[in-house]
């Protein structure tokens, strides 16, 4: 047998590790000298340790690893375990390298032209919600007011409960820009269930994935918040996946200052 020092030697693990792998039942000397506390091993343990030290190279954590030695001897059982592991580690693997693509991006974004950008974009999910909607042809964007004084007019007497969250936006049913006769769609969401008006209709709108970008002021901001969206979108290796919205946080209904506006912009998006 082996004492732990020339054991440490042929397995090239240090004394303090194969210590440690005792204390946690990984790899136990085959005897301890009841009077000096020797610990020795035999040389079939090198085939033991070897194949610990592999798999800790692989990624696995001690529990594991004491788990795949004692319960996959079989070459074929362990191969089927192991292309598990790879394949969930190539997952893991391609999430992290979007982590890091949207970190280089975000980074690059910051330092565009050597100043810090206004407006921050981010992807998420819009949840499922069920809204009131008008939906018209309206002379121009700046318009808008006609369908929300549309839809609070035909519910008044409704007494419509607010969606929690509350959302209050605007859906651009149009191709491309416009100056006039524009096809717009306002939406609220709200609690519980109504009947149609005339021009309001009630109806429960999917989740979708977003890009958004949310900022303070006035409107005349828009285009430029649309083209940060859509240059993310392309930089992050999404593409558009539907109707562009906005999503008013703080509109003229709770105040008069544009500068307190707090609109978010937000473009359906899917991966490339």
């Amino acid at each position: 047998m082996l004492r732990i020092g020339d054991f440490s030697k042929l397995s090239r693990i240090s004394i303090r590790m194969l210590r440690h792998y005792d204390e946690c039942g990984l790899l136990k000397p085959q005897m301890v000298d009841s009077l000096t506390g020797y610990r020795y091993y035999t040389e079939t343990q090198l085939l033991r340790v070897g194949r610990i030290q592999t798999l800790r190279n692989m990624g696995f954590g001690q529990s594991v690893i004491g788990e795949i030695i004692d319960n996959y001897a079989d070459a074929e059982e362990l191969e089927h375990f192991l292309v598990r592991r790879r394949n969930e580690m190539e997952e893991q693997y391609k999430e992290m390298q979007r982590k890091i693509q949207l970190i280089d991006s975000t980074i690059k974004w910051l330092r565009k032209d050597g100043s810090i950008m206004g407006y921050d974009v981010n992807l998420k999910m819009l949840p499922e919600r069920y809204v009131a909607s008008v939906r018209m042809i309206i002379p121009s964007y700046e318009e808008e007011h006609i369908l929300w004084k549309t839809l609070m007019e035909e519910t008044a007497g409704m007494n419509m409960r607010d969606g929690n969250p509350c959302y209050t936006m605007a859906v651009f049913y149009d191709k491309e820009y416009k100056e006039h006769d524009v096809d717009v769609e306002v939406q609220k969401s709200v609690a519980g269930t109504y009947q149609d008006t005339e021009h309001v209709k009630f109806k429960t709108e999917p989740s979708v994935q977003i890009a958004s970008a949310t900022y303070k002021g006035s409107y005349e901001q828009i285009s430029q918040v649309n083209s940060a969206v859509a240059e993310w979108i392309a930089e992050n290796g999404y593409e558009l996946d539907g109707l562009s919205f906005n999503i008013y946080h703080v509109s003229p209904h709770e105040t008069q200052n544009p500068e307190e506006y707090v609109t978010e912009v937000c473009y359906p998006v899917k991966r490339k």
